[in-house]
Parts: structure tokens; sequence; C-alpha cells
């Protein structure tokens, strides 16, 4: 057995021994202990605002290519490294080897974006009224980052965040989940020996009561959160007190896979497994709806079953591993709690959950059952974050519209279907901040805007679309005239 991680906290580039409080496990081997980490006090907290705070000014006013720089480093760095991430990541969250590995290539692909981008525009020239005037739209960096992650995706989100941030100049506070402070802490460690500054990224570790003294703190001009919808509400209420404060939330789904009458089982039967049980259905893309016409529903459940029966969660490392175990003992209870709920509420329980222990972990098989367009229904409406997926017919496209959007969340959504009227229809009609077209509704890249509406999102988009909220624009107008012109015909004449 690998020997467990000693955690530590990063406050201006040194590493801080602490007591370790609480345990990180392997959720598919709750005994095998991944690391002790700290449970950051308050006063450290502030330190690494502090610290972040005393960086800024030096690393915004660096060269954003020289920025940029660092990123190329830290590219290669993970590249060395990937198979030792994968290797961590799969033990501390339980997810495939294979989904581990994909993993840190999407945060490789995040660090070459923010690498490419280092050299490329950050701002716009605009015609002005005035021919002797240039007007310019320019940006600069929001100043100090917190930035609050989950533990079903520690690698890539982080730096979906971390990215974008510290190239436009921001600094950062970073405080990585609990259930992944191991991965977290390993990424930590390569910004560090990409040789970032001192101060640029603090790392603290702990639960939510040390996410919340860090969205307290009045020096953190930005919070960049990816969560649950409680505790991203939560960090709005306390940010709406401090005037400099910008929030951007991506706070989970309630999603979709809409079959349509016309659909290519070929397509249909795998995008709807992948969205449904792909890392265990703890994605916040994942499906736990499946609309499907009912002229195809009989066809497509069959399918349904049929491939359902051939997947096999289990052991992580094991390649005929579809996925592998919950997050938790709670993440099991919260399940089957709902899958209990179902049971209640279906038409037809078509595979029943249930519980398995290859060895002391958090392993429960998928939840399927056919239930009818109910908005009463808790389990139509609520987030599971679990193998627990609901197939519900529908009568035709404006039924299957408004099935998809009887729901407070709206991120994720795709839809199967040889039609080009039918596609336009559910893009112009759902609601929904990413959305697919014969493919499952996961599998974002990061060269595009991650986000969504309602509950899931507060318009700030992640990945590609981070810009907008960790930068703030500014108008620059410039005279090369001999005397002055005012716009909109104003006169310039002063008594």
């Amino acid at each position: 057995m690998t020997t467990p991680i000693l955690g530590q906290n990063l406050v201006a580039g040194e590493w801080l021994a602490h007591a370790a409080d609480f345990a990180s496990t392997n959720p598919a081997n709750l005994a095998e202990v991944v690391g002790h980490f700290p449970s950051t006090n308050p006063s450290t907290v502030a330190q690494a605002v502090a610290a972040a705070r005393q960086a800024f000014p030096t690393w915004r006013r660096m060269s954003r290519i020289h920025r940029a720089d660092c990123f190329h480093r830290l590219g290669a760095l993970i590249e060395r490294d990937t198979d030792a991430l994968a290797t961590l990541m799969s033990r501390e969250c339980g997810k495939i080897l294979n989904e581990c590995r994909a993993e840190v290539v999407e945060g490789l692909h995040m660090v070459q974006y923010v690498f490419g981008t280092g050299r490329m525009p950050i701002g716009d020239v605009i015609p002005s009224e005035i021919a002797e005037k240039d007007a310019f739209v320019r940006r600069k960096p929001r100043g100090v980052v917190g930035v609050i992650t989950p533990w079903n995706f520690p690698f890539a989100v982080p730096l979906w965040m971390l990215g974008p941030s510290l190239l436009e100049g921001n600094t950062a506070v970073f405080k990585p989940s609990e259930e992944t402070p191991a991965i977290g802490q390993r990424l930590v460690e390569l910004f560090v020996e990409a040789g970032f500054p001192a101060g640029t990224i603090n790392l603290v570790h702990g639960n939510g009561s040390v996410g919340e003294q860090l969205v307290q703190n009045a020096d953190v001009n930005a919070i960049l959160f990816t969560g649950s919808s409680a505790v991203g509400q939560r960090i709005q209420q306390i940010s709406a007190g401090f005037t400099d404060r910008i929030v951007a939330a991506e706070m989970g789904g309630k999603n979709a896979v809409i079959v349509c009458d016309d659909a290519d089982m070929k397509l249909a039967v795998p995008a709807a497994v992948l969205s449904a049980f792909k890392t265990t259905g703890q994605r916040c893309v994942s499906a736990s709806r499946i609309l499907v016409h009912k002229s195809v529903a009989a066809e497509f459940i069959q399918g349904f079953i049929d491939t359902v029966h051939r997947i096999r969660f289990g052991d992580p490392f094991d390649p005929t591993s579809f996925a592998g175990p919950l997050i938790n003992r709670k993440a099991v209870e919260k399940t089957l709690m709902y899958n209990g709920l179902a049971k209640a509420e279906s038409l037809d329980m078509i595979f029943e959950s249930r519980e398995f222990a290859p060895q002391p972990g958090c392993f429960v098989t998928p939840c399927v059952y056919a239930i009818r367009d109910n908005p009463n229904s808790r389990c139509l409406k609520e987030e599971v974050f679990g193998p627990h997926v609901a197939i519900v017919p529908f009568d035709d496209d404006e039924h299957a519209a408004r099935i998809a959007n009887a729901t407070d969340y709206g991120l994720s959504l795709a839809v199967i279907t040889e039609s080009y009227r039918k596609m336009r229809f559910f893009r112009e009609e759902c609601e929904y901040g990413l959305g697919y077209v014969n493919l499952p509704c996961i599998g974002a890249e990061v060269h595009l805007p991650f986000g969504g509406v309602k509950k899931s999102g507060n318009g700030h988009p992640s990945a590609a679309g981070l810009v907008e909220a960790i930068t703030h624009k500014y108008a620059w107008t410039v005279n090369h005239g001999t005397g002055i012109v005012m716009a909109q015909g104003m006169s310039a004449e002063v008594a």
C-alpha cells in the first residue's frame, strides 16, 4: 500500500506544516488512506489572501507573454506526470483510470489553450465619431481570485479557473475539495515547479468552513466556484455585501437526453448510457432523465437494457470496469434514498439499484425506471448525482421541451435526431448552457464556455468563458488632434 501523503498549505511560496485534521480515503476501498490533511485555520486563510494581494502588483505588471510562458512549462510537467496524476486521482475520487487519464489530458488542454491565448489580442480598437480620436477597449485583472472546486473533476476544473485567472494577471487562493485534497496539492506542486512566483497561487485545505472564510474575506475580488446550488447561492449572498466582487458559479444540473421519433438507435442508446452512467452519474452534466418519443420507447428501452446489462461497475483500476464507486457513504445513502422514491413513483422499475462490495467501498448498481411526466415528482426535478435514470415517454416535440424545462436547473442537454428542424426547435426552446446533437450530454471542451442557466449558473461560465468574470473592461480614448472636438456635437468652448 502506498505511503499516505502529508497535506500542507502553500502560502507566499512556503509550504506550511499543520496538524492533520482529516483523512482522504479511497472510495473503492475505504480502508486505504490516500493522505492526511489540515483544516486550515482562519488566520492562515487570511495570510493566504494577503500573500496573493502582495504578489498581485508584480504579477500583473509582468508581460502577458511571460505569464503565458509559465503555462508552457506547466504543460510539459503535466505531460511528464500524466500517468502518475491519473493514478493518484483514481485512488482518491474513484473514477476509472481511463477517465482519470482523460481528465489529466483535459487539464493539459486548458493549459495549452491558456498558453496559446497569451499572444492573442486583449482588446479592441473602436471607431470614434471624431476622426482625430482613437478609441480602445482593454482589460485589466480584477485582483485576488478565490477558487473553490469539486471532487469529481479535481484536476481539470481547477485548471479551468486558475489558468485564465493567472494568465490575465490575477493571483489566486485555491481551496480544493476536502474529498480530493491530494490531487489538489499535487497540482499546486506542479505550479511551483513550473516557476510561478511566490504568492501568485496559494493553497488552503479544508471543508466548507474554510471556503466560507475565503468568501468572507473582503480582499478577494472574485470567487470562482463549482459545486452544489445551495453552496453557490450562499457564496452569492455573502458576496452581495462586497461592491468590488464578482462570483462565477456553476451549480449542478438535472439534465436530459431527448430521443426523437426519428432517432438512430445506434447513436441514441450509447449516448444515453454514457450520459447517465459515465463517472457513476457523478458529473454535473450527467443525465438522470432520458426523454423518449412514445413511438420508439419500446425499441429504445430494450437497447438501453441490453447495454446496461453489459456494462460493469467495479474496481477503477480494472480495465473492464465502465465506472467505479460513488465518492463516499453519504453519496451512497443519498442515491439509495432517491432510488426508493423512484420505486414509489415509477411505472416500471427496470433496474433496482443495490449496494455491492468487492471490498469495503462505496459501490452501487444502476437504477433505471420508466415514469410518466409528473411535475410533482422529486425524482424528475432534483439532482441525484449517482447512477439513477428515469425514462420518460413524450408525445411530441413541444411535450419533450416542456419536460426538459420542468426543473430548476438548466445545464446540459442532448438531442438525438436526424431532423435539422427538430435540432433547431430544441436549440431554441430548451433552457441549457451546453447543448449537443447526436452526442451524449457530457464531453465539454476547454475552448468552449462551460456554464448553465437557472440554478445551474449565474451567467459567468467557466473554461474559455471565464475571461469575462476575471477581468474588467475599460475604455481608453486618445485625441490626436491639436484641439478638442467633442462627441455628439457638444460644444468644446469654455468661457
